[in-house]
């Protein structure tokens, strides 16, 4: 995070809430995952980590479902900043990042996942997730390579 800022990078954040239109919204994922109710808008469990929280114009998009691009404006925040490459962080691996993973490519970004940055409560759909992202709609990278794209020397493998 502290290179992304000191690099003057746009950083997004995204968080999953529901207000009651949401929850009638995403009715389906919410049959397939209950606990997701507990993400109020008001909780305590919809707030971004305070360790990582977001500063004065760092936009927080709230989304509905996994990935942050569906039913949210991030495409439009991504690309009225000058975005063509995005840099995923966060969790869970296996669902959020792999959904906003595939919907950046399919957007037309260059998608960077950084594999120190990213956790999933299954260490075997975690590496699943990164194998598969790898192979189809990113790039999985370490964070030597992640720090020298936000630092403008581009990224080695």
């Amino acid at each position: 995070m502290r290179c992304a800022r000191d690099a003057g990078r746009l950083i997004a954040f995204t968080t999953v809430s529901y207000d009651d239109a949401g929850l009638r919204e995403a009715e389906a994922f919410l049959a397939k995952v209950p606990a997701l109710a507990m993400l109020a808008t008001d909780s305590r469990w919809s707030r971004i980590d305070g360790r990582i929280e977001p500063r004065d114009g760092e936009p927080v998009v709230r989304k509905l479902f996994a990935s942050g691009f569906f039913g949210t404006g991030l495409d439009a925040l991504l690309r009225a900043g000058g975005c063509d490459t995005v840099l995923l962080c966060g969790a869970s691996t296996s669902g959020c990042v792999r959904a906003t993973a595939v919907d950046a490519l399919q957007h037309g970004y260059r998608v960077l996942v950084c594999r120190t940055a990213v956790c999933d409560r299954d260490p075997g759909a975690h590496e699943a997730s990164l194998t598969d992202i790898d192979a189809k709609y990113g790039d999985v990278v370490g964070l030597d390579a992640a720090r020298a794209l936000l630092e403008g020397g581009g990224v080695r493998h």
